[in-house]
Order: C-alpha cells, then sequence, then structure tokens
C-alpha cells in the first residue's frame, strides 16, 4: 500500500471540498472496496477523506411516502429495518444476498453503490485493463469473459457491476442525493448513476470529483410480491453470474431488472409490458441488443431461467 495523507471530515460539504482540493483523494467510509484496492495498488488516492464521523446513519421517513436511507446506513442495518422488510422487500432479499455477514456489519449504503469490478483482468495489474490504466486495452475481450457482461459493453471494456443492491434500487426507482464542494445538492436518478463504459470504462459513475452521496431516497411503496434471485458459482461470498429482482403484482404485470449482465443494473421498462407474457418475452426484448461472447452467452438463457423462476414463485 502506498502513503497517503488521512483526514477526518466534520460535515458533508467540508468532505467534499477536502477532496476537491486534492487531486486523487478518495472518501473513506466502510472501506471493504477500497482498501483492498489500495493493498493491490489498483487504487492509489494520496489523500483519505474519512467520513464516518458524519450525521449519515439514519433512515428517515419522507414526506411523500417513502424512505430515506443515509449513505453511512451499513447494509446490516438496511436490510433488517422493519420498515424495508415490510414495503421495500426485495432490497433487504438483494442485500442479505451479497458478500458475508461481517462485511455487511461494516458496508454502507454509498459504499455499496460506488464498489467497482470484480473482472479479473482490472485485479491482475500484470494485465490490460481500460477500466484501471485507460488506453491499455481489454485483455477480457479474447480472454476469459464468462463471468462478465452480456449487454450494454463496448469494445473499451466488458465488465460487470459486481452489486446486488443498487439492482433493486434500480427496480425501486430509487434516487441518489449528493453534495457538491460549494454545498450544491443534487439528486440522480439510479437509472443514471452508473455508466457504461462506452469510450471512458474508467468512469464507474455519474459523480463529479469530490461530489459526495448524502443518502439514498426511496419513493412510496408499491406494492406486489418482492423477490430476488442470484445465481452463482458457490452458494455464498460469490458474484451474481446473473442476477433477477422483481417486484410482481397479482394480475401478472410487474417490474425486472437484471444483475451479473452489465456494467450496470440493466432494466428496459418498455420489456416490463411483457411480463404477462412470461420470461421468454421479456428476455427478448431485455437482452435484443446483446453482444456475448462464446463463453458467456450462456448468461443470457440462465436470466431467461432465473426470471421464469421468480414468475412461478410470485404466482405461489
Amino acid at each position: 500500500m502506498r502513503a497517503f495523507t488521512y483526514e477526518r471530515a466534520s460535515s458533508p460539504a467540508q468532505a467534499a471540498a477536502a477532496v476537491t482540493a486534492h487531486p486523487g483523494a478518495r472518501f473513506l467510509a466502510g472501506g471493504t472496496n477500497l482498501l483492498d484496492l489500495m493493498k493491490l495498488e489498483i487504487e492509489t488516492p494520496t489523500h483519505l477523506v474519512d467520513v464516518q464521523d458524519l450525521d449519515l446513519n439514519r433512515i428517515e421517513e419522507t414526506h411523500e411516502g417513502g424512505l430515506r436511507i443515509g449513505a453511512l446506513v451499513t447494509n446490516t442495518a438496511l436490510a433488517s429495518d422493519p420498515r424495508v422488510r415490510r414495503d421495500y422487500g426485495v432490497l433487504t432479499r438483494a442485500i442479505v444476498a451479497g458478500a458475508s455477514g461481517q462485511l455487511r456489519n461494516k458496508a454502507t449504503t454509498a459504499g455499496n453503490l460506488m464498489q467497482r469490478t470484480r473482472c479479473p483482468y482490472f485485479y491482475d495489474t500484470n494485465m490490460p485493463c481500460n477500466k484501471r490504466r485507460p488506453g491499455s486495452g481489454c485483455g477480457a475481450i479474447e480472454g476469459f469473459s464468462r463471468p462478465l457482461a452480456v449487454i450494454g459493453s463496448s469494445d473499451q471494456c466488458i465488465a460487470t457491476y459486481p452489486g446486488d443492491m443498487a439492482v433493486a434500487l434500480r427496480v425501486l426507482d430509487a434516487t441518489v442525493e449528493t453534495i457538491r464542494a460549494d454545498g450544491a445538492a443534487r439528486s440522480i436518478p439510479i437509472a443514471e448513476f452508473h455508466r457504461l463504459p462506452a469510450n471512458e470504462p474508467q468512469r464507474d459513475n455519474a459523480l463529479a470529483p469530490g461530489e459526495l452521496i448524502t443518502s439514498v431516497t426511496l419513493p412510496k411503496p408499491i406494492g406486489g410480491t418482492h423477490l430476488y434471485h442470484k445465481v452463482r458459482d458457490r452458494a455464498s461470498y460469490a458474484f451474481a453470474l446473473v442476477s433477477v429482482a422483481a417486484v410482481i403484482c397479482r394480475d401478472g404485470t410487474g417490474r425486472v431488472a437484471f444483475g451479473g449482465v452489465a456494467a450496470r443494473p440493466w432494466r428496459v421498462e418498455a420489456a416490463e409490458t411483457k411480463m404477462p407474457q412470461g420470461a421468454r418475452a421479456v428476455t427478448a426484448e431485455v437482452f435484443a441488443d446483446a453482444r456475448p461472447t462464446e463463453q458467456n452467452r450462456f448468461k443470457i438463457t440462465l436470466a431467461q431461467r432465473t426470471l421464469a423462476r421468480v414468475i412461478d414463485e410470485a404466482k405461489g
């Protein structure tokens, strides 16, 4: 791990200002992903701004009937909150499907959104990776691509976003609240938060330099049966080959988002009109523009079968 300087922030605006003032600085919260990347010298921040003392660890009801989740609420606290379990069950299910109990005790809401890909070429500093070192190439495209993206990729990168929580947030139409160094606040729909690689795979999200996540807001509950199914190579502590977050109503209509298939949670709202027709009709439209490799083409069929299982379970 390379040397760095450190400070503890006293307010969200001060934290944003501190990161903006130090080129190469990073926010530090739970550290469950950042510290690992620092040890491997994938991330090499020159300055860390610790935000753990900020008053961002509460879950509060909004005037619109939803919930505002502080950026520092731990995954464990969020998944176990009675209001979340009752009204946003897909979120609880998605969080519990991720990582381990020990990590969920430390990982935060904002940190979960900010986690970086687990593409093996990103983690191996001896291999080319445009996300880690822009312009070096993408070793995965002609290499080992089985766990990587089948849609939304580019000629620069086929990495996937690894998280579970954000897939559920995408189904729920959450909003990410932020603050900048000048104190200006911003609201980013979760659909616009994570970026596709295009020609800038090093940019994972829509945040500006120094912009700090302060909370995630959920709209009022939408009802329906909430389900999250995650298919992986082993039963625990593994990232999704394919995951499905769904909210399904009694008449068969609903919402669905997929994880493990793209650089962001993948949802095509137009395809949801075909939910009563079944999983085959939905996934045919969701993955109409897919660009799989020979190694990961199976993910499209796996997504269809996983959604079919979710629909069957919702029917009871």
